[in-house]
């Protein structure tokens, strides 16, 4: 069978006949991995789950930010904001993008809010 491919149909058979079940998990917003020294925080991820006898495994991917422990132990995941956002309230309002991230953030992450307290000031 060297140099034969199996097709998804195949792939599918062969799996359940060892048992092997992969589903998508839906929704997910985020998943952060817990180390000592800090958090790995996966934003927008796509998460499959597979579920073999005896076992579940989880193949995670998506945006990674690396969160260092504070010295209390505490976590702080920073917030961010859509790309869209912070353009649009830079396109509204001609300020750079740290100005923009901090109105964000002011602003509860609400970029009206964010445009009008810029152009307000």
């Amino acid at each position: 069978m060297s140099g034969m491919r199996m097709n998804d149909r195949q792939m599918k058979q062969a799996m359940k006949k060892m048992g092997i079940k992969q589903t998508n998990v839906e929704d997910v917003i985020e998943v952060v991995i817990r180390t000592k020294g800090d958090d790995i925080v996966i934003r927008d991820a796509d998460v499959v789950c597979v579920e073999m006898p005896g076992s579940k495994s989880y193949q995670v991917s998506g945006t990674e930010i690396v969160v260092p422990h504070s010295e209390g132990g505490e976590v702080v995941v920073p917030v961010t904001y859509p790309d869209e956002d912070i353009e649009l309230v830079m396109s509204q309002t001609g300020c750079d993008r740290d100005r923009a991230i901090k109105a964000l953030s002011d602003a509860d992450g609400q970029p009206a809010e964010a445009i009008i307290s810029i152009i307000s000031e």
